[in-house]
């Protein structure tokens, strides 16, 4: 018996079977569509944080107080919180980094703390950023309303504030913010902006919506705080880092003690995060995987059922010729065929269903991760296929056909 009349009656088994056959391929199906929609979940995530990077500015290096790399290169985040409250970095270290040049750009010390906001219509907590002018532009911060606060506002020590939208939507519902007064811990500012959104506070970090941007010199004198958080340095092209590192680190050097401060860019943070999102999505991928082996098991039970509702076919046509191998690859084929045809399905529905979901985050289809999960269903076809295939030719054709 050829291999074309093998093919054409395991074809018209599985079409006389409709029922069974839509049940069989029902575990693939859902396999390989887990596996497409969950790994095109972490790569959206991975694209969705490069973006909120490049919203935050770029060609960024981000000088530190203490040392919150670990030896291993890592972020440290309990030296990280220990060294903001003894941070010995001062307005003094960033004329002195002004004053270097190229490849530096732009400059920008920030004073972190946090406050209690409060208008006509109620009262906020929120996060306070205290800076220069600089800093919008490092951090690439934008008014939809107003305007940034001014060099003359700093030298004034003038008690200006830009504030967030989630403030402005919070404490100025209905209205426009701006030339309005606003309480920051007890002392009233005047509101000159509102900071377009900027959906951040991932990662642990803090809501920069929920944020109010403060004249370094007026945070200091009217608010008393003194703890330089970070200092914002821009260089002029990504070429250029690492000399610009090299050149703070010199410079630093001449007053700090090289344990007093660290150097970190935005490419290092991000590395950091894609490793941990790559990490996720590979476990997200292994998770979703099993359903496609519970689907494989689903394959190899129904097969066996079939070998037994089928055994006098079988023997019959052992008696008219059919060789053990030919009844074997008649089945191996219904299998494969089975699992593939999941596998089409689930491909289709797991690339629609990314595509829809992209409505409301980036999820984006890797072709690999769609290569993978239908090789994988295919290779289930076959492993879980060869036990219910050999039984099938194992089968005595006299037994078979006395089988009732």
């Amino acid at each position: 018996m050829n291999f074309a009349v093998i093919a054409r009656t395991a074809s018209v088994s599985i079409l006389r079977n409709k029922m069974r056959s839509v049940l069989t391929t029902l575990g693939v199906v859902i396999g390989v569509l887990s596996v497409i929609l969950l790994t095109s979940i972490g790569n959206g995530l991975t694209v969705f944080v490069e973006d909120q990077f490049k919203t935050l500015g770029s060609n960024l290096l981000i000088v530190s107080p203490g040392e919150i790399v670990s030896e291993e290169g890592g972020f440290n985040p309990d030296a990280a919180a220990l060294s903001l409250s003894t941070s010995k970095l001062s307005l003094a270290d960033v004329s002195t980094l002004e004053r270097i040049g190229y490849p530096l750009k732009d400059v920008a010390p920030v004073i972190e703390g946090s406050g209690e906001f409060r208008s006509d219509q109620g009262k906020r907590s929120g996060f306070i950023m205290a800076t220069t002018p600089a800093y919008s532009t490092l951090r690439n911060t934008k008014t939809t309303k107003g305007r940034f606060f001014s060099e003359a506002d700093v030298s004034s020590n003038r008690k200006v504030a830009v504030i967030g939208s989630k403030i402005a939507d919070k404490l100025y519902s209905g209205e426009n913010p701006v030339g309005q007064k606003i309480t920051i811990n007890r002392i009233r500012f005047d509101i000159i902006g509102v900071a377009e959104p900027k959906s951040s506070g991932s990662f642990g970090g803090p809501d920069i919506d929920s944020a109010i941007y403060l004249p370094i010199t007026t945070a200091r004198t009217a608010l008393g705080f003194d703890k330089i958080s970070m200092i914002l340095v821009q260089v002029v092209d990504e070429q250029e880092i690492d000399r610009g590192k090299e050149k703070i680190a010199v410079a630093l050097a001449k007053r700090l003690n090289p344990e007093d401060f660290s150097i970190t860019d935005q490419s290092e943070i991000l590395e950091t995060i894609q490793t941990i999102l790559s990490t996720l999505t590979v476990g997200l991928a292994g998770i979703a995987a099993i359903s496609l082996v519970v689907g494989g098991i689903g394959i190899m039970n129904i097969m066996l059922v079939a070998v037994s509702e089928r055994t006098r076919e079988i023997g019959l046509r052992k008696a008219l010729g059919a060789t053990p191998s030919n009844i074997m690859v008649q089945f191996l084929i219904e299998s494969v065929v089975l699992s593939t045809l999941g596998g089409m399905i689930g491909i289709i529905l797991g690339v629609l269903g990314t595509f829809a979901m992209r409505r409301f985050f980036p999820a984006t289809p890797a072709l690999n991760s769609i290569l993978l999960a239908f090789g994988v269903s295919l290779a289930t076809g076959v492993i879980f296929g060869v036990f219910p295939a050999r039984k099938a030719a194992a089968l005595n054709p006299i037994d078979a056909l006395r089988y009732e």
